[in-house]
């Protein structure tokens, strides 16, 4: 793919119309995250939120998403090792400690919104918890940087910065990316990069900007299963997303509450 050659500027409306869509998506994240209690299992947190899609009468670009085979549900969720793409499973329980990320996309009259979170099952160590705060406080430092006539390797080398500098690592194999029409356009936008580098932003774009942070090794795996990507360590991974527009007045977050707060801001309960 060229990636410059898939870029869309969005008009006002266009970008209202995102909105619509990212409030649907933030309210389906928080119906997922509400879900996200010991015993639960991956597959209820994937009910909740496909609750919310047919309230609406939309639905998830990630069902039947081509791949090795076609993607079988509406999120990923993604347990403690598991970076993205985890399949949700009734088999796959969630228990006291663990951290789940949960990805989800929306189409809204011909417009895609995707964000994601990462949450807490009960209490989280510290460890677990400066994870989760460092991925998601990676995400804000990137969105600040979406101001049009900065570049893309600004906005990637905000994540990077904030992550390593809290001794954590991003990955250097999985992207954001412009979203819009489609869930995957232009540009690409790596979690590492040299400031004034890369493309250009300009007035109309919008990128899902989407942290993943790793303890100790960038490393990663595909399970069996040929979508789930794991820690090649093994330890815990966190995943955070936001659709963000470039507008005349600085970024525009598109996927939030209709109150406008973010699904994964949420108070984290530590051992």
């Amino acid at each position: 793919m060229s990636w410059e050659r898939q870029i869309t500027i969005k008009s006002a409306s266009e970008l209202e119309l995102m909105r619509q869509a990212g409030q649907i998506n933030a309210e389906a994240l928080a119906a997922a995250r509400d879900a996200a209690h010991p015993g639960a299992s991956t597959a209820d947190l994937n009910a909740a939120a496909e609750d919310v899609l047919k309230k609406y009468g939309v639905y998830s670009p990630f069902k039947n998403y081509p791949g090795p085979y076609p993607y079988p549900a509406s999120t990923n969720v993604s347990l403690n090792e598991e970076l993205v793409h985890g399949i949700p499973n009734p088999k796959r329980k969630l228990k006291e400690g663990d951290i789940v990320s949960i990805d989800c996309g929306t189409v809204y009259e011909g417009f895609v919104a995707d964000s994601a979170i990462t949450v807490p099952v009960g209490k989280v160590s510290e460890e677990v918890a400066k994870l989760l705060e460092v991925t998601e406080g990676s995400l804000y430092a990137a969105i600040a940087q979406m101001v049009a006539g900065n570049h893309v390797g600004d906005v990637s080398h905000a994540v990077q910065e904030h992550v390593e500098d809290r001794g954590l690592q991003v990955t250097r194999e999985y992207t954001g990316h412009g979203v819009g029409r489609e869930m995957h356009e232009g540009p690409q936008l790596p979690n590492y990069g040299i400031p004034g580098r890369g493309m250009q932003l300009r007035v109309g774009m919008t990128i899902a900007i989407e942290p993943m942070v790793l303890i100790g090794s960038p490393f990663t795996r595909v399970l069996a299963d040929q979508w789930t990507v794991v820690s090649r360590n093994g330890l815990p991974t966190a995943h955070y997303e936001h659709t963000v527009a470039v507008t005349e007045t600085g970024p525009r977050i598109l996927t939030l509450l209709a109150n406008g707060a973010s699904p994964g801001r949420i108070q984290l309960p530590r051992v």
